[in-house]
């Protein structure tokens, strides 16, 4: 595919349901790096000062570094980021620039021989879009870095979502546009936020009304055809590529939580998920959800217990979910058309 043939859709979006952002917890940053080459990137979620983490993995094909770590019954106790990238897994590469820049800021775990940074890190596949030779590298980690800050950030396609498609089960050619959502909520005093990368093999619903906004669409393209449905009237999907999807994203909370209450809210929060996406961790999905808790609001007194900070979780990944697709702009490659939520209205 030709870079030069990709043209993006200047169509306004619908305003974006929900509000908040992940950089609303504290001690959290986010950047992004956006490839002005073809539609790819990664975003890095910032914890300079630490996080205690956990993850869950879903879909049957991940791509993913340094998740062994965050098992509750091994060593390591925090992490310092997480990273999120497209080009499958060439795409981790983008990690070690990650990593560079930390270890330059003196941001990481004392191994006595220097500072190593702990930066647990996943993949999406968005290689139909533009040129599939070009994938997020450890330049693209440190462009990321230098761009963090703690504003609300970007939305859309940018960063890790910026090749993100929505919608493939019946074949690519039948996608729309995906891409990175935030949101958060604070509920006496407690924060959680998330960011989601949505690049799903199945639609995305509005978990309020059951509508499906974006995702497979009708063979003429016009308009969508609703998976869920299509699916239980018989309809038989296209022969897929495994691994060629996934979701993945970052729950953070300022609530100090163990390691084995941030598995659990990395569990939890795959609800989100799974309220906004149908189907979901499929067997061409590598859905992965990392959680991190910065330990700066105590769990006592009033504050929300684990049941609490699981149920608001799964929120803020089904709004940011829901919020990806409402800021995606359609993508026009050489040979193919990614209309995006818009565009169907």
């Amino acid at each position: 595919m030709n870079n030069h043939n990709l043209r993006m859709s200047r169509h306004p979006s619908p305003a974006a349901p929900y509000g908040g952002a992940i950089t609303d917890v504290a001690g959290i940053e986010v950047g992004h790096f956006t490839d002005s080459r073809r539609p790819t990137g990664c975003t890095v979620i910032l914890a300079r000062e630490g996080a205690v983490a956990g993850v869950d993995v879903r879909g049957a094909a991940p791509g993913t570094r340094e998740t062994d770590l965050l098992a509750p019954g091994n060593f390591v106790q925090q992490i310092h980021a997480v990273m999120l990238a497209g080009g499958s897994a060439w795409g981790l590469a983008a990690a070690d620039g990650v990593t560079r820049w930390l270890e330059e800021r003196g941001v990481g775990l004392d191994v006595r021989y220097g500072t190593l940074p702990l930066v647990p890190s996943a993949v999406l596949f968005d290689l139909p879009v533009g040129d599939a030779r070009i994938r997020p590298d450890a330049g693209a980690g440190y462009a990321a870095c230098e761009a963090a800050s703690s504003t609300a950030p970007a939305e859309g396609n940018v960063g890790a979502g910026s090749g993100a498609l929505v919608g493939k089960l019946f074949g690519v050619h039948r996608a729309m546009k995906g891409g990175v959502g935030t949101a958060s909520v604070t509920v006496n005093g407690v924060t959680v936020g998330a960011l989601i990368a949505c690049n799903a093999l199945g639609d995305v619903v509005d978990p309020d009304t059951g509508r499906v906004v974006a995702g497979a669409r009708t063979e003429d393209g016009k308009t969508l055809l609703d998976t869920r449905r299509a699916l239980l009237s018989g309809h038989l999907p296209t022969p897929l590529l495994a691994g060629t999807n996934t979701t993945l994203g970052v729950v953070a909370t300022d609530a100090a939580l163990t390691k084995v209450q941030a598995n659990r809210l990395a569990t939890a929060a795959h609800d989100g998920l799974a309220r906004a996406i149908n189907p979901v961790h499929t067997m061409s999905d590598g859905d992965t959800l990392f959680a991190l808790a910065t330990g700066r609001v105590p769990l006592q007194g009033d504050a929300p217990g684990m049941t609490v900070l699981g149920a608001l979780a799964a929120e803020v990944v089904a709004r940011a979910t829901l919020r990806a697709v409402h800021a995606a702009r359609s993508v026009r490659t050489e040979d193919a058309y990614f209309p995006c939520a818009a565009d169907l209205d």
